[in-house]
């Protein structure tokens, strides 16, 4: 008899218990384009002298869920540079310019799945480890990320106040990055700019019915 693996058999129990939580016919595509404009990323720079923070509202993407088959979670989420945003005027001007972003001619920041891990189970939420490729300044670097889904059928309809019936896909995650494997200002200014980038994700996907 095939043996089956844990992760397997943790969703054959989910889908015997809860059914109309977890059945679907086929993978769901979601929207991370937010209508209501509420999706953002946020990022920190913590260095000796100065503690650098922001945002970006420019998310967008698609991802293929399936809770009957995680390992075959695909999907790409992008973020437009030209939306990074901290509040000090100069400091902004300098993060869009050529020599630390050039967010004019590298317009996109993106992560794309690679391969699902180490998934658990938590209530209503999955946490996984996820590979990917992550691309920011025309570099590519394959990295991995911890990850929490919360899946919520039927749920659109809620979010969007009744004008979109369907589903939602919640992300979270929150990784760090090495700003001189992606060739912003390799080892200069780390009294003032953080050689760590620490990025916070929180965001929902729709999937319309």
């Amino acid at each position: 008899m095939k043996k089956l693996s844990l992760n397997r058999l943790i969703v054959y129990i989910l889908l015997y218990f809860f059914p109309h939580h977890f059945v679907t016919a086929k993978p769901e595509i979601f929207n991370f384009q937010d209508p209501k404009g509420v999706n953002h990323a946020t990022f920190n720079l913590d260095a000796p002298l100065e503690s650098i923070s922001g945002s970006a509202s420019g998310v967008s993407g698609t991802v293929s869920f399936d809770p009957q088959a995680l390992e075959n979670l695909s999907g790409e989420i992008i973020i437009d540079a030209r939306s990074l945003i901290v509040p000090n005027d100069s400091m902004q001007r300098h993060l869009h310019g050529t020599q630390w972003l050039n967010t004019e001619k590298h317009q996109k920041i993106s992560f794309l799945v690679s391969e699902v891990s180490k998934v658990i189970f938590s209530e209503n939420k999955i946490k996984l480890q996820i590979t990917g490729i992550f691309s920011l300044k025309g570099v590519r670097k394959e990295i991995i990320v911890p990850v929490e889904l919360v899946y919520l059928p039927e749920k659109l309809s809620e979010r969007s106040n009744g004008k979109m019936e369907g589903d939602l896909l919640v992300i979270r995650s929150q990784f760090s990055i090495n700003r001189s494997e992606f060739s912003i200002k390799p080892s200069q200014n780390l009294d003032k700019v953080s050689e760590l980038i620490d990025i916070r994700l929180a965001i929902a996907g729709y999937c319309e019915k």
